[in-house]
């Protein structure tokens, strides 16, 4: 059950980036719309679960929710410059190995002979199945080619930074995993409106954006519950699995362009992701 629950993650964030760009907007159009959505659901789960606050949750919660701004928002500028199927597979595999790393380094939680040798088994398949989903034929040229793949890349990284300590903050301090959401989402809101400062963001397309933040809330939720249960390095894998959803959905649900080669790579790289969650669903039973 515990697995099951992980898994929600995957196919809620898995759909976000279909979504948004189905919605349309600017990555801080995006970034605004979608973290209003979250504090919106951050009430509604307040309502229902009434955790108890104190000083020490009220801070992580906020910090987390700054990193996770600083996450999205590069994220979804990568989105806008290399397209959803490119992006996304890529981002999975820095945030796999960042989230990894600190749940093994930090947080010892593979802790037996058996742990490592099945979790370094998990992550080789799912590394080797990104990096098949990211086999290009196109040829990169010219100085503008260049400048994109980089600020890309540049992108990439600061996502991967704010991603990864968005849990790592939560899972460090052990505070309750229900009562952060809420104070958590409004750091998100305050790290969405310093990045939106300098543009026009109230209109249709932040409005629009609400939806995703609801259907981040649903995985973060259930992200936030598993991670106290499984542990992070599990928990955030599994839920990385959304670059199934993401990467086939950015093809045929955005109509992003892949040749017959590149097509059929992507099939075997998600082949990889789907077993390397099931050696890690395995790690923990």
């Amino acid at each position: 059950m515990e697995i099951l629950l992980a898994l929600i993650p995957a196919f809620a964030w898995g759909s976000i980036g279909l979504v948004s760009g189905k919605l349309g907007g600017t990555a801080q159009q995006q970034t605004l719309g979608m973290t209003i959505g979250s504090f919106i659901f951050a009430i509604g789960a307040y309502v229902v679960y009434q955790p108890a606050f104190e000083v020490t949750i009220m801070t992580v919660g906020m910090v987390s929710g700054l990193f996770w701004t600083l996450g999205q928002n590069k994220q979804f500028q990568s989105m806008k410059l290399m397209g959803v199927s490119n992006t996304l597979p890529v981002s999975t595999g820095l945030q796999l190995m960042a989230n990894t790393l600190a749940g093994v380094l930090l947080f010892r939680e593979w802790t037996s002979s058996r742990d490592l040798f099945l979790g370094i088994l998990a992550l080789a398949f799912l590394i080797v199945g990104v990096r098949f989903t990211t086999v290009s034929d196109q040829k990169d040229s010219g100085d503008e080619a260049a400048s994109v793949k980089k600020a890309w890349m540049k992108a990439l990284g600061l996502s991967t930074l704010g991603y990864a300590f968005y849990t790592i903050t939560i899972n460090a301090s052990g505070v309750d995993a229900l009562a952060v959401i809420l104070p958590q989402s409004i750091g998100m809101v305050i790290g969405a409106l310093f990045f939106s400062r300098k543009e026009q963001v109230w209109n249709q397309y932040t409005a629009r954006n609400i939806l995703t933040g609801l259907i981040w809330g649903v995985g973060n939720i259930f992200m936030l519950i598993s991670m106290k249960a499984i542990g992070l390095a599990v928990s955030f894998s599994l839920s990385q699995m959304g670059i199934i959803i993401s990467t086939l959905g950015g093809i045929w649900f955005l109509g992003e362009t892949k040749s017959k080669r590149e097509f059929r790579y992507i099939i075997i790289g998600c082949v990889f992701v789907i077993i390397g969650g099931i050696v890690l669903g395995y790690l923990k039973s």
